[in-house]
């Protein structure tokens, strides 16, 4: 008898501590429950070109300038993006020659990543080293 009160125990702990990782997203209803979402097939290859790109000096310079430019304009919170999944979405930027965003591309198919393409659509990044640059970003 001990034994199956110690498994209930663990089994309830187990599921109160999987309810408590949802309560800090910021949905419209906190008690809703959010399936993931679909998954883009197109965007492993873009990502396999961002991962191209590297090992380079410049590259991995520009990363850093381009993040840095990112976070001083606080690109990610234009639209309130972050709140329309709890779920985090992954973007890749392709840059031209002069650094303007051109495409976009997310890992996901839903409000958060729609959100975030046109938030960044057309953005002006600085030169990047090579043309077309893709720049990729997690968005929580």
């Amino acid at each position: 008898m001990p034994k199956h009160l110690i498994k209930i125990s663990m089994l309830c702990a187990a599921v109160l501590m999987a309810g408590c990782e949802t309560t800090g997203s910021k949905q419209a209803d906190p008690n809703a429950v959010e399936a993931p979402s679909p998954k883009n097939p197109d965007f492993a290859g873009e990502m396999a070109k961002f991962d191209a790109q590297f090992p380079n000096a410049k590259a991995t310079k520009y990363e850093n300038e381009s993040i840095a430019f990112n976070n001083d304009r606080k690109l990610d919170q234009k639209g309130d993006c972050h709140g329309k999944s709890k779920y985090p979405v992954t973007i890749v930027l392709i840059l031209d020659a002069d650094g303007k965003v051109t495409k976009t591309m997310t890992d996901v198919e839903n409000a958060k990543a729609a959100c975030f393409r046109s938030a960044y659509n057309g953005v002006q990044f600085p030169r990047p080293p090579m043309a077309p640059y893709r720049k990729a970003i997690l968005l929580k």
